[in-house]
């Protein structure tokens, strides 16, 4: 019983696709990373040029609108202009692996997505012939018509699904058209396809009935189909198809040269049938993708790995070389640019605005430009120019999976193997008297005449009179490259796939880390993380919480509450601009609450003496800077006093009119612009106006201001006007831009225009009940369900490119909620009306039996602070005594809320002053103030930090030392591969080619990780590369039996096709030597103390048993290796594997082992350690423990059914032990060793339990050591045991029986970038939770119409009864309910309450995880 949740999200683009999708005349991203679908909207930053240039840089930023966690992986996207959407528009249509289509629109009124329809194609007999591949194993691809008529999703092996679309001239093509055609029920003798959701619904869809085609019916010669698009300036839908009638091959290029054809087909819709165009025959075998091209090019481009062919409308084609290999594998007329040297090998291409350029961008990360030289509307040449580097030709460096245009002179780059990148380009001119035009972001751009034409030139028409143009990159009149286009980034897209190895290390305590000095701060475990391909690789420090750079140290005895103040200092008075003041609240010896001021001087903090600061007046509940930053107000609990820059005392304020209102003190107070909000403990308000001279004085209010009753309340200027919100009342013309946000008793939102309070201009009385869409319409009329809210706070979150205001609200228990305002379009109203989208995240409150375990004081409840600049972010922080948290939101993702690695904080202020720029400051126990910082070079839009602390080479494996503190790190970088010499093929010695293969070459570098420089490497030998490195504690000495920590390095030596690969094992230590003086870290070296080389590749490395030997993956045999005094590793046992071993694990300490291959699947075997000793299973299994002779491996069980195993490992659960095993389709498998089960004969095999599809294939699995979360302390308390899982008695003996949580879950990475966790549930949880996931799964809408459980289902023979994994990512969505439908939730589970349930559910988001 176990819970699967990804932790991480996907970071890998795969998709990309520019549209108009929120409006008509919007201009939106849409980028797809397996599983997630995200919305951008692009912004253009200005910034001064380099070196003091007057010229204003523009920079393109991309913006989050919303993301979509799918319950599917999606293979392809394309736009669809509809007839008519909510947004005005154009559609997305997505295709979704398992041939699912789903159409969806943006709804303004929901702000989020709507789905049209969706269409699915998986039935089986669909599948055609028995001996055709599956449908997971086919390439799944989308194109649109040009015009919208239709869509055709290829699916299967030689399935084309056509879906038409509804448009304004369906006459010209179908004169008889019914628009309610669609509503009839298609005959299924016609329409053997689809079963999407038509039904008889009198309103028009947007599309027609599909229909599914064979391209056998097409073409019986279309029986090897490569790719197929739409193509433009066609009447009807028109298709260009690539295919062969054999399969293709490199192997067979003497019998099966040029053998692809490429058809151009035209469709009628109405009577489902097609016509052929033309034919092109005897194309090179290697052609892979049909690009569609518009005018004034038109064609296709057909892309290979060594040419570029362009086919024209009338089958005229024309070809170019662009390496030595062209000529060599096909015979058909191409020009020479052989040259050139490149290859083609995933490359993409785009259009480059208007024009007849397209950019290339190599596999390499290169950039060329391939240019048509037209001749009248015909083409007649190609040519291919690279871009130099001063030019960007070399500013990506890795492999792009997708790109788009953008705009004019931006273009998407997106990649699974780096980051993805905003490219923009410009073009310079040679003709001073050329037209310019300033594009939307604001770079001259060359106005290309091709760019003025009528785009819509139609195929039929009598030609236009065409103009002679110079065409760039035609020999004859092409300016050069250096003189046409430059390429710069404009901005990153993370990405941290692919996670190929990380490991978990503990720096220790650093002297500028917050924990240091935190009495209650938390273990501070870091993931190092190895991502990326190439050059794009780099190790990564990933953690889940924020670890703030400590910057000083200052105690004020009794300290509970502090503000930071910048005050402005007249010139003429001083030299000093700015005075940072620092107000801080405290409770003296005689237990009174006295305040304090002082001021920031450099890094220390020195109390201000000489002033008319009063320090018994009483407690500080806030401190701001007024009329401009020259006068500072403390707000007392009875009064507001003002003060000079010089503290000087310029007014008292009282705030109680009478004796009888002496009772009532302020809570809590808010400032903007010219007001102050003051909310009392007997939940009245006062609004206090500062005049021009910095006085203060009570805003007027009529008997209906006076009984407003608020809990909370906060004031916000509204100077972008996105709340548009006016009073009704025109003649007033004081009404401003500050809200007045306040929480009134009964739980509903109340807003005012100050200073008219009379009136609210907006009311949401449902706001308690914390809907997913909060407007004046939203009202449950019920008493029960309704959360208690505390605290209301309006606050911009964002960075420097992009920032918004969002409401907070927190909770009894400090649980946070967020939303986000947006104007909705109401059709019934045609206005626009203000609403509030909730933003999901994943943040658990903390438990409230925590708090009594800190013991820490409550009298001082704290509240939510704004921070405007914390390290370049506009945050909003949260203090609690158990875990503070911090609310920040990159430009590139939702607000995340972050915990801070500390405890016990009791306030947050921001600090921006000499010695703490941009950072905050903080009271913790005993009176102890930080001041802080952010750590530098972070990211924080995936909801973890991730800061890149070293690039370099691609990295293939890496591994501590934990005795010496240093980082073992085995890269590759690439080098040409050439064959070597053997006698038995002499004719290897003569290769007469200029290019040759890339191959990995290895080298093992020693890392310090204070600086993550490199200390020392190691180079391997030629065509060897490092496949694992472990760091074990071995034998090192047969007589002494003395055990060293040693680096054991696994490698292959890749010799060709020809020859077998043999294998490597390397053993160093890493020894210390005399360091440089002026690096006193680089005491350590490297020594190789052990080289063995064996027959086949190293694959994988693990220790096993207790005896210091290590367990070899060499080939196709696992063998048990001891190492020797004179450098040698000497065999011990071994067992058979048959096949390739990809996963090779051991149980640490119990000398039980996991192996897995390539085929079989996942085999349980066992090391003996001597003659009379058994292994012991630690769970219960000394029974069917047997006696063996020494040193033998021996195989326990193995799986009944073959799974190609990619990586595994174990999950122990108290007495029970699981294997957990992941194959190459990205399903996880449960297995059990269970001797005492029936169905396992004896334990000969592994029970299979379940299998669960997680959607991002996977690269590595962990299994790591569980820390209980702080619910699980609590209630395991209640069972006699400590927070050590110790009992209570005074020797802490360890507990008899288990605890009820889970001690060890699993950790697997994937090639997207995602990390998941796979957690062991009790029994009872797990019923729990089962029954929550049954609930959330019709109780949630779900993106694009997908349904979650047939998502992770597979179809798969099961040898035991076992209970399925859950959906973690599903019962993350819990925040995503209203609280009338969780406590509906809570009663059908059987959870007494929300806090107990997020108890539970923090167990499954990784608490204490990194």
């Amino acid at each position: 019983m176990q819970c699967y949740t990804d932790v991480l999200p996907p970071t890998a683009v795969t998709h990309s696709l520019s549209l108009p999708f929120l409006s008509a005349s919007a201009n939106n991203l849409v980028v797809a990373k397996t599983s997630l679908l995200q919305i951008f909207s692009l912004k253009s930053v200005i910034s001064d040029g380099v070196d003091g240039s007057s010229e204003r840089i523009h920079t393109t930023k991309l913006v989050l609108i919303a993301q979509y966690d799918l319950s599917g992986t999606i293979t392809s996207i394309a736009r669809v202009k509809i007839l008519k959407s909510k947004s005005g528009g154009e559609a997305l249509l997505v295709a979704l692996k398992d041939a699912k289509l789903s159409l969806v629109e943006w709804d303004p009124e929901k702000y989020s997505l709507s789905t049209i329809s969706i269409h699915y194609y998986e039935r089986e007999d669909l599948q055609g012939s028995p001996w055709a591949p599956e449908l997971g194993f086919c390439p799944h691809h989308l194109t649109v018509d040009p015009s919208n008529r239709c869509a055709a999703f290829r699916f299967g092996y030689r399935n084309v699904a056509i879906l038409p679309f509804h448009q304004a001239g369906d006459d010209l093509v179908m004169d008889d058209y019914d628009p309610h055609a669609d509503e009839k029920q298609p005959n299924a003798a016609t329409i053997p396809a689809e079963s999407p959701s038509t039904t008889a619904a009198p309103v028009q869809t947007p599309y027609a009935s599909s229909f599914v085609l064979s391209l056998l019916a097409l073409d019986p010669n279309l029986t090897h189909p490569v790719d197929l698009a739409f193509l433009y300036e066609y009447r009807e839908p028109t298709f260009g198809i690539l295919s062969s009638q054999a399969a293709s091959s490199a192997s067979l290029l003497h019998e099966r040269r040029d053998r692809l054809a490429y058809a151009v087909f035209t469709l009628d819709l109405e009577q489902r049938a097609s016509t052929t165009l033309l034919s092109v025959n005897n194309l090179p075998y290697d052609l892979q993708k049909v690009l569609p091209l518009p005018l004034p090019i038109g064609g296709a481009l057909l892309i290979g790995t060594n040419e570029l062919i362009h086919v024209d409308q009338a089958g005229k084609t024309n070809g170019v070389a662009v390496n030595e290999f062209a000529k060599v594998a096909s015979s058909f007329p191409l020009s020479d640019q052989s040259n050139l040297a490149i290859k083609l090998e995933g490359s993409v291409v785009e259009r480059l605005g208007q024009g007849r350029d397209l950019l290339l961008v190599l596999g390499s990360g290169e950039l060329a430009i391939l240019s048509f030289k037209i001749d009248g509307r015909s083409v007649s040449g190609l040519t291919v120019q690279l871009v130099p580097q001063h030019g960007g030709g070399k500013t990506l460096s890795t492999t792009r999976s997708c790109i788009t245009t953008i705009g004019r002179g931006r273009i998407f780059c997106g990649s699974e193997d780096g980051e993805s990148v905003v490219l923009g380009w410009t073009r310079k001119t040679e003709k001073a008297n050329k037209p310019k035009d300033t594009d939307v972001n604001g770079d001259d751009l060359e106005l290309e005449e091709d760019e003025v034409e009528d785009d819509e030139d139609d195929l039929y028409s009598a030609p236009k009179p065409t103009v002679s143009l110079p065409i760039s990159g035609t020999p004859s009149s092409a300016p050069d490259v250096d003189e046409g286009y430059a390429f710069r980034i404009h901005d990153v897209l993370i990405n941290l796939g692919p996670l190929r190895d990380l490991l978990f290390y503990d720096p220790g305590t650093n002297a500028n880390d917050f924990s240091s000095v935190s009495a209650h701060s938390r273990q501070s475990t870091e993931i190092i993380a190895a991502t990326g391909r190439g050059k794009n690789s780099a190790l990564y420090n990933i953690r889940q919480e924020i670890h703030p750079t400590l910057l000083s140290h200052h105690e004020f005895p009794g300290a509970y509450g502090i503000w930071h103040v910048a005050v402005t200092i007249p010139d003429d008075e001083a030299d000093i601009k700015i005075r940072n003041l620092v107000f801080i609240s405290s409770i003296d010896q005689d237990r009174q609450e006295v305040s304090s001021v002082h001021q920031v001087v450099n890094t220390s903090i020195e109390e201000v003496i000489d002033s008319d600061f009063d320090p018994s007046a009483g407690a500080t509940i806030d401190a701001i800077a007024i009329n401009g930053g020259l006068r500072v107000a403390q707000i007392l609990m009875n009064e507001i006093r003002t003060y000079d820059s010089n503290l000087g005392l310029c007014q008292i304020f009282p705030l109680a009119e009478d004796e009888s209102e002496q009772a009532a003190v302020v809570r809590g107070a808010s400032y903007a612009d010219q007001f102050i909000l003051l909310y009392k403990n007997d939940s009245s308000i006062m609004v206090v106006k500062i005049d021009e001279s910095g006085d203060l004085e009570e805003v007027e209010r009529d008997d209906a201001s006076l009984g407003i009753k608020c809990v909370s309340g906060c004031l916000y200027e509204d100077s972008n006007d996105i709340f548009r919100l006016e009073s009704d009342d025109e003649s007033d013309d004081e009404v401003g831009n500050v809200l007045m946000f306040l929480l009134t008793a009964d739980g509903g939102l109340k807003i005012y225009q100050l200073p008219k309070l009379s009136r609210p201009v907006y009311e949401a009385p449902g706001l308690s009940f914390l809907p997913p869409y909060l407007s004046t319409d939203f009202f449950i009329r019920r008493t029960v369900g309704r959360a208690k809210l505390n605290e209301i706070l309006v606050a911009e979150l964002g960075d420097s490119v992009s920032k918004s205001p969002y409401l907070i609200l927190r909770g009894e228990f400090d649980e946070l909620t967020i939303y986000h305002p947006y104007q909705s379009i109401v059709e019934s109203r045609a206005t626009r009306v203000l609403s509030f989208l909730k933003i999901p995240h994943f943040h658990r409150a903390p438990f409230a039996g925590e708090h009594f375990m800190n013991g820490l004081p409550q009298k001082h409840q704290q509240t939510l602070r704004a921070i405007p600049d914390l390290g370049g972010y506009s945050a909003v922080v949260l203090p609690a005594a158990a875990s503070s948290v911090a609310i920040l939101k990159p430009a590139s993702s939702l607000p995340k809320i972050f915990r801070l690695n500390t405890s016990g904080i009791k306030c947050i202020s921001s600090l921006d002053a000499p010695g703490c720029r941009r950072g905050i400051i903080c009271i913790g126990d005993e009176g102890a103030a930080f001041t802080v910082q952010l750590p530098s070079k972070c990211d924080y839009s995936t909801g973890w930090t991730a800061q890149m602390v070293y690039s370099g080479d691609e990295i293939q494996a890496m591994a501590v030392h934990a005795t010496s503190d240093r980082f073992v790190v085995g890269t590759s970088h690439s080098k040409d591969f050439k064959l070597p010499d053997d006698e038995l093929h002499p004719e290897w010695s003569v290769e007469n080619a200029s290019q040759f293969p890339v191959i990995d070459h290895g080298t093992i570098k020693l890392l310090y990780p204070g600086t993550w420089s490199m200390l020392d490497e190691y180079s391997l030998e030629s065509s060897e590369m490092v496949t694992c490195i472990k760091t074990m504690n071995l034998e090192t000495s047969e007589v002494t039996s003395n055990r060293r920590d040693l680096v054991v390095v696994g490698t292959a030596v890749v010799r060709g096709e020809d020859l077998s690969a043999l294998g490597r094992i390397y053993v160093f230590d890493i020894i210390n030597v005399v360091p440089d003086p002026d690096v006193p870290y680089s005491d350590r070296k490297l020594k190789l103390i052990a080289k063995e080389e064996v027959k086949g590749a190293v694959t994988a490395l693990s220790d096993i048993g207790s005896e210091g030997f290590l367990l070899v993956a060499q080939g196709q045999k696992c063998m048990v290796r001891g190492l020797k005094e004179d450098g040698t590793l000497l065999p011990v046992a071994f067992i058979d594997m048959q096949c390739y071993v990809s996963v090779a694990k051991e149980l640490k300490g119990t000398g039980l082992c996991l192996i897995g291959d390539a085929i079989k699947g996942v085999w349980f075997t066992g090391y003996t350690v001597g003659h009379d000793q058994s292994l012991n299973l630690a769970w219960s299994l000394q029974s069917h423990a047997v006696q063996e002779e020494p040193y033998q491996l021996r195989l326990f069980g193995k799986t009944s059914q073959p799974i190609e195993v990619m990586t595994a490992d174990f999950l122990p659960d108290n007495k029970q032990l699981y294997i957990i095993a992941v194959d190459l389709n990205s399903d996880l498998h449960v297995l059990q060793f269970d001797p005492e089960h029936p169905k396992s004969l004896s334990g000969q095999r592994l029970l299979h339990l379940s299998t669960f599809h997680t959607g991002s294939f996977p690269v590595t699995m962990n299994l790591v050591p569980r820390q209980p979360t702080p619910y699980e302390l609590y209630t395991s308390q209640d069972r006699g045991m400590t927070r050590n899982g110790m009992s209570n008695g005074q020797n802490s003996e360890p507990y008899k029986d288990p605890p009820t949580y889970a001690t060890h879950q699993v950790l697997l990475t994937s090639d997207s970038g995602a990390m998941s966790l796979l957690t062991s549930l009790s029994p009872s949880t797990y019923r729990m939770l089962l029954a929550l996931q049954s609930y959330l799964t019709t109780a949630l809408p779900h993106p694009l119409g997908l349904n979650p459980r047939a998502y992770r289902a597979v179809d798969a023979d099961l040898s035991a009864g076992g209970r399925g994994v859950i959906d973690g990512n599903l019962l993350r969505r819990w925040g995503e309910l209203g609280s009338w439908k969780k406590n509906e939730a809570l009663g059908r589970i059987g959870v007494e309450s929300e806090e107990m349930l997020g108890g539970l559910l923090q167990g499954l988001d990784g608490w204490g995880l990194g």
